[in-house]
């Protein structure tokens, strides 16, 4: 892989993501996704659900692209209930873990009033570098 994580000297190493990467290679830009399906109908279960709808969603359009999760340079994500997100943290982890793997690039949370989408809890966006000869 060419995506390297950059973590300053004394700085304390962040949990669950990454402050920056840096790597070569082709760049894929995933548009924002909500918890829904191919048919987009929207994950029952509520946050922890819909964010994992939403992960498979990237990793299908990485996999489109030729690129694999760990591709993933940057993940910003928009949020539409910060409490409940701060109380999810651990089965959101699993989930990430589940889907993606121990990979984590850089990361934002967003909190947002609403979403175009009626229903979306979450939407995330991610940037991923494809290492040269592949894809």
């Amino acid at each position: 892989m060419t995506l390297t994580i950059l973590q300053p000297p004394g700085w304390q190493r962040p949990r669950g993501y990454s402050n920056g990467t840096t790597g070569e290679g082709r760049m894929v830009f995933v548009a924002g996704q909500v918890g829904w399906d191919e048919q987009e109908v929207f994950a029952p279960g509520g946050l922890v659900a819909q964010v994992a709808r939403a992960l498979r969603n990237i990793v299908a359009i990485l996999r489109e692209a030729g690129a694999e999760p760990t591709d993933l340079a940057r993940v910003t994500w928009y949020v539409k209930d910060m409490p409940a997100f701060r109380a999810a943290s651990e089965p959101l982890g699993r989930v990430w873990r589940e889907i993606i793997g121990r990979h984590y690039p850089a990361m934002t949370v967003v909190g947002v009033v609403d979403f175009i989408d009626a229903g979306a809890l979450v939407e995330i966006e991610a940037t991923a570098l494809v290492p040269p000869g592949r894809g």
